[in-house]
């Protein structure tokens, strides 16, 4: 993605955007071996993130975890229970967090 394609995301709507391709660091985890794993995000459920680390694929839990995700220059720290929805639902359903984030 290109470094424009990020200009869009800000603290309050990261919430609301798309996150494949996005890169991410794991900042607090239920499963501490998890905690500093970074990557690139390839794929997402409804209660999972799939992270490219570079030499494998890691399935990390959104509900139990705590993100900082970096758009081009811009990075935010995102509770895992504000995305714990389909992609697709997410506009609908993140609407409260998106109102309670700080612009």
């Amino acid at each position: 993605m290109a470094a424009s394609d990020y200009s869009a995301y800000n603290n309050r709507n990261i919430v609301l955007n798309e996150l494949i391709g996005l890169r991410v660091r794991v900042l607090r985890c239920a499963d501490r071996k998890q905690v500093g794993l970074h990557g690139t995000v390839v794929d997402e459920s409804k209660n999972t993130l799939v992270v490219d680390t570079g030499n494998r694929l890691k399935r990390l839990v959104k509900a139990t975890s705590t993100f900082r995700f970096y758009a081009g220059r811009k990075s935010f720290i995102v509770n895992g229970v504000e995305i714990n929805f389909r992609p697709e639902d997410r506009i609908e359903k993140s609407m409260k967090y998106y109102k309670r984030r700080e612009e």
